[in-house]
């Protein structure tokens, strides 16, 4: 990573860790067809390409939300049942079913859970939650994609938020990541926490 101007820019490697990818290759065909896609320009600083970072992830979410398959409609804090859970991402309901034991990285704990008279419980998640998972990367059960392997870029943000304000409160810190970048205040304390944790 390199700061020009007071911004900091990342290389293809950097950007593909970030993203969740696990290589360069998508980024590569991405970067190929930026005349189609409006992919952001690059900087050549001696013999590598250098992109902005928060241009670069602010193209990366949009794209990624026009490609897959997600209902971003309606009031951000409704409660939905896991058929309406899965309307939004696009998904089965026997995946959302398939998630209370076996969840996917990422997959949002439920803001409420709700007895049936079977005696099992229904977990419902808000619209915003659904939205931050599927904005995180790559998701299992869509289109026949796995979770993404690696490091998980929210908390790689929050080792840098925290490094560059050492004294500032995690809530605070988490508050300013779900502003900056989007997603829910919960997943970016739940980020704040493991970078700490890794600090």
């Amino acid at each position: 990573m390199k700061t020009i101007d007071g911004r900091p820019y990342a290389t293809r490697a950097e950007l593909s860790a970030r993203a969740g990818y696990k290589g360069e290759a998508t980024l590569r065909a991405l970067w190929a067809e930026r005349e189609s896609n409006g992919h952001p320009p690059a900087r050549r600083i001696d013999r590598a390409l250098y992109w902005d970072l928060e241009a670069w992830e602010r193209w990366h979410t949009e794209y990624r939300r026009q490609r897959n398959g997600v209902d971003y409609s309606g009031s951000p804090d409704e409660e939905l049942p896991p058929a309406g859970q899965a309307k939004v991402l696009g998904i089965s309901v026997s995946a959302i079913s398939h998630y209370r034991d076996n969840p996917p990285p990422g997959w949002p704990v439920p803001v409420r859970e709700e007895e049936l008279e079977s005696g099992r419980m229904r977990e419902y998640r808000t619209r915003r939650q659904l939205w931050a998972y599927a904005d995180a990367g790559p998701r299992a059960g869509a289109a026949g994609r796995t979770p993404a392997k690696g490091p998980d870029p929210r908390v790689a943000l929050a080792v840098e938020a925290l490094a560059a304000a050492p004294g500032r409160k995690a809530g605070e810190i988490a508050a300013a990541l779900a502003e900056q970048h989007g997603g829910g205040l919960s997943t970016w304390k739940r980020a704040v926490t493991e970078a700490r944790r890794q600090g």
